[in-house]
C-alpha cells in the first residue's frame, strides 16, 4: 500500500517571501504561514481561538512566482509535502524541522480578487529566444539532498518555529 505525504492548509502570509538561488541557478523561495482555528468550548460556550504557524519552501518556478506575487498577509491556499531536515549548527547542536514542500499555492478568493496574469518564460534549451508559457515547461526539482544543503546555508541557527 503506498503511502500518501500530501497536505493542503489555508493561512496568511506571517512573513515576505525570500528568494534565493541554488550554486546551480536553481530559485528557491521560503516563507511563513499561519493558520486560525477557531471554535466554540461546548461547556462552557466561549468562542476559542489557536494559530499554528508552518513554514513553507518551494521551488523553480514556483518559487519565483511567489516572490513575485505573494506578501505579508497574503491569504493563500498552499498544498504539498511535509519534509523534515536536520542540520548542525556552529555549536554543534542538532536542529530539525518539519516544513511544507510546496506544490501548488493559490490565493484565497473567500476575502479578496486577483487578476491572473500568465508568465512567458525562454525554454532553457531553445537559444533562438522562442517563449514558452510555464505549463509548456518541464518541471525539475533538485534532488533532495542538494536542495536541503542549499536550503540549509545561511540557516544554521533557525529555530524550527
Amino acid at each position: 500500500m503506498a503511502q500518501d505525504n500530501s497536505v493542503s492548509i489555508v493561512g496568511n502570509l506571517t512573513r515576505e517571501p525570500e528568494l534565493r538561488f541554488t550554486p546551480s541557478g536553481q530559485a528557491t523561495a521560503t516563507f511563513g504561514i499561519a493558520v486560525n482555528r477557531t471554535w466554540t468550548d461546548r461547556q462552557s460556550q466561549e468562542r476559542r481561538e489557536s494559530t499554528s504557524f508552518f513554514d513553507v519552501v518551494c521551488w523553480g518556478t514556483l518559487a519565483e512566482n511567489a516572490a513575485t506575487s505573494l506578501a505579508r498577509g497574503t491569504r493563500v491556499v498552499v498544498t504539498g509535502r511535509l519534509d523534515q531536515r536536520s542540520w548542525e549548527t556552529q555549536e554543534g547542536d542538532k536542529r530539525s524541522k518539519v516544513e511544507i514542500t510546496a506544490e501548488e499555492i493559490a490565493p484565497s478568493l473567500r476575502w479578496a480578487t486577483v487578476q491572473v496574469t500568465r508568465n512567458e518564460r525562454r525554454s532553457p534549451d531553445n537559444a533562438n529566444g522562442d517563449t514558452h508559457t510555464m505549463h509548456e515547461q518541464a518541471y525539475h526539482r533538485p534532488a533532495p539532498e542538494a536542495a536541503q544543503a542549499a536550503y540549509s546555508a545561511g540557516h544554521d541557527d533557525e529555530e524550527p518555529f
